[in-house]
This record gives C-alpha cells, sequence and structure tokens, in this order.
C-alpha cells in the first residue's frame, strides 16, 4: 500500500491529530447519510487514523471499528475512543469476517491502494448483502488551495509535482466503484475551509503529511 508508508505515517501521529485529524469534517455527515448510518449501524472506518471520524460515528450511535496502515495512529486512535475496536490493516487487507458491517467508510484512503478494484472488492467483503461502501478523497488539484503550496515546495527541491491520480479526476470514483461491479447511487463535492495563521504553523501543518494530500474539496461517491 503506498501513501507515504505505516512508519513514516507513525512518526507523525500527534501532529496528524492536532493539525490534519479533523480536516474532512464536513464531508462526515453528507457520508454518513448517503450510507444510511444510524444507531446501531456496523461501521468499518477503513484508514482511521488517529481516530476523528471513529469519534463522529460513535457519537452517533454506530457500533465501530477501525483499521490502519500506521500502528501508532491505530494505537492513537483506540486509547481516544475505547468504544471502537480498532486495529492494524489497510484497504487490501481487513481483518474481519465476511459480512461484518452494514457500512464501510474510506476517507482518504482508497487512492493508497495498490490495485483499486482489488481494494474496493475487499471492501465489499466484508459488508452484508446490501450493505453501503462511502468513500472521500481530494477532489483534482486545481480545486485544493494546498496544491499551490505543494508545488512551491516540489519546486525549491527541484522535484515534479505528482499528477492526479484517477480517482481525483470528475467521475473517477464513480468509474472505479462502477468498475468494480457497485452500483453508484449518489456522489458530490464538499468544501473544506483550510487556513494556516501565519507561515510557521503552514510549514508545520505540511510538515505533518508525509505524502501529497491537498486540503479544499474531497470529492465523495458511494
Amino acid at each position: 500500500m503506498d501513501g507515504g508508508g505505516g512508519e513514516r505515517w507513525s512518526a507523525v501521529a500527534d501532529a496528524w491529530a492536532e493539525l490534519w485529524g479533523s480536516l474532512a469534517a464536513p464531508v462526515w455527515p453528507p457520508l454518513l447519510a448517503a450510507a444510511q448510518v444510524g444507531t446501531g449501524s456496523r461501521v468499518l472506518d477503513v484508514g482511521c487514523g488517529t481516530g476523528e471520524l471513529l469519534g463522529h460515528l460513535l457519537r452517533a450511535g454506530a457500533s465501530v471499528a477501525g483499521v490502519d496502515p500506521a500502528p501508532a495512529m491505530a494505537r492513537r486512535a483506540a486509547e481516544r475512543h475505547p468504544g471502537a475496536t480498532v486495529g492494524d490493516g489497510d484497504v487490501e487487507h481487513l481483518p474481519f469476517a465476511d459480512g461484518a458491517f452494514d457500512a464501510v467508510l474510506a476517507v482518504n484512503a482508497l487512492q493508497f491502494a495498490d490495485d483499486t478494484a482489488d481494494a474496493l472488492a475487499e471492501l465489499v467483503r466484508v459488508l452484508v448483502p446490501g450493505g453501503r461502501v462511502g468513500i472521500a478523497c481530494w477532489a483534482e488539484g486545481a480545486r485544493n488551495d494546498l496544491d499551490v503550496v505543494e508545488r512551491a515546495v516540489s519546486a525549491a527541491h527541484e522535484e515534479e509535482v505528482p499528477p492526479d491520480g484517477p480517482l481525483r479526476a470528475p467521475g473517477g470514483l464513480e468509474a472505479a466503484l462502477a468498475d468494480a461491479g457497485l452500483d453508484v447511487v449518489g456522489s458530490g463535492i464538499v468544501d473544506v475551509p483550510w487556513s494556516a495563521p501565519d507561515d510557521d504553523r503552514l510549514v508545520r501543518d505540511r510538515s505533518a503529511a508525509p505524502c501529497r494530500s491537498p486540503a479544499g474539496t474531497p470529492r465523495s461517491s458511494l
């Protein structure tokens, strides 16, 4: 699984929780509503990070589990939310039985899979028949303010900015879900405000993310 590796993400777990963990919060309510998550729903958060979405799910009355490929991230999530079952795992290797969940959510995680089709098949495997998969990842770089910072950092290091992956393009998530044999029942774009109060905070924010992950506009599909 790509994305900087579990060790690199573990190294920034504390900073991630402070600076980035709740950034995608605006996408949570519409994603949960579309996935029909409510009291008693069995929900898996794939790529749970330091557990911010887990907390939101618990407050919604769901029965919650989470996995993350970075051990320090998963450990912090488990410590913060003892009501959730949290362990190591990634989007292509989920340590759960078939049909264990009513809904599976992956926010800013699917794009790190080595094989998107295999990852989606794994998400479906742990769903009950008729269950729902909710996916959110960042939209194309042109829609994200932090992309300007990414380009400046790359230019300073005389590096090329990686191109947007296929999931970030308009229609990319929908196409991936359809190719996996899933019926797409909803999709959309949610604005996520982001700002840094000063240059020091800007640098600190960027240093807490070990791979390219621009903020601004998540694209979500179900």
